[in-house]
């Protein structure tokens, strides 16, 4: 694992600016810039090198439903984007970058397909294959029959986590959770995490609507929402909360610890994605590991399927693994 000195070098700042951003210090004042080279460096720095040179100068669009702003809020977007990136570089390619509100700048002559990060409405898939009708979906499956996509089973994931807490003795178990819009749209997404934790902790007789509160997949929110939970039970706090992000679970840690809540001695917390920066956290972030690398790579290698002939559309699904740390009890 890189150290917060060889994420320092790499990024070119101290140590304990490294460790404060890492750790998202509240209280430090640092430019947006300087964050960014900072979690790059630390997924970068998590890679495994690989080299081959075979599309060489080619150009491919990756293109992010997210603002440059909403993804260092979001390290999971973030780092499929540099598993794509990286991908790139072993074969060759030459990847751009675009958010969505900037397509318009996209020479759709000098690009020989798109990956698309992020959920994207009808309307923004029709824009899409509009300039290239090939598209790699990453994260969202628009239409199966039609669409290559690469995706996370988050039923299995969420259940993974249930699964844990029962066997290490919880009963009480919260979840806090974030909804996700689609532009220009109000009806928030189904997230199949909060679908699946209610429903099977129905099946053990267990669900407690009061214990679940959602708000966005931020930092902040997830700040917010824990200390709303900590407010409101009381004594009655759960034992154990799912977030349905390492960033959520960030902020309730935060929350935790400002309320002399100890973790995981009274309350134990698991996250999902483990970005890099959990294993930086205190205590360290039980999470459920997203392979956000191998799916930045399969979205390239499956790019080079269609561009090699493939016809037949592939939607598949990359396997998570529970990572425990110190964050919950054994």
């Amino acid at each position: 694992m890189a150290t917060i000195k060889d994420i320092a070098e790499k990024a070119g700042v101290s140590s304990a600016t490294v460790s404060r951003v890492l750790n998202y210090d509240a209280s430090l004042s640092v430019a947006d810039e300087t964050k960014k080279r900072i979690f790059e460096a630390a997924e970068e720095l998590s890679y495994r090198k690989r080299s081959s040179k075979r599309y060489a100068d080619q150009k491919i669009a990756i293109i992010h439903w997210y603002t440059e702003q909403e993804e260092l809020n979001d390290l999971y977007y973030l780092s499929i984007r540099l598993g794509i990136e990286q991908r790139c570089k072993e074969i060759g390619m030459y990847p751009e970058v675009y958010f969505f509100d900037n397509i318009k700048d996209i020479k759709a002559v000098e690009i020989e397909g798109i990956i698309a990060i992020g959920k994207f409405s009808g309307h923004q898939v029709k824009e899409l294959t509009a300039i290239n009708s090939t598209v790699i979906f990453v994260d969202y499956s628009p239409n199966e029959e039609k669409y290559d996509a690469i995706v996370i089973d988050f039923e299995k994931a969420t259940k993974k986590v249930i699964d844990f807490f029962l066997s290490t003795k919880h009963e009480k178990i919260g979840f806090i959770g974030g909804k996700e819009l689609l532009k220009g749209q109000t009806e928030p997404i189904q997230d199949l995490r909060e679908k699946t934790f209610q429903s099977y902790m129905k099946e053990h007789g267990l669900y407690e609507e009061r214990f679940v509160y959602v708000g966005s997949f931020s930092v902040e929110d997830g700040y917010n929402l824990m200390r709303q939970a900590i407010e409101e039970l009381g004594e009655d706090l759960p034992t154990a909360f799912f977030a349905s992000s390492d960033a959520i679970a960030i902020g309730c840690l935060r929350a935790l610890h400002e309320a002399a809540i100890a973790i995981p001695e009274r309350v134990s917390i698991i996250g999902i994605n483990d970005v890099s920066v959990s294993k930086y956290m205190y205590p360290s972030l039980s999470t459920i590991k997203v392979y956000t690398e191998i799916m930045g790579e399969t979205a390239v290698d499956t790019l080079v399927e269609r561009l090699e002939g493939r016809k037949i559309a592939k939607k598949i699904s990359i396997s998570t693994k529970l990572m425990i740390r110190q964050s919950v009890r054994k």
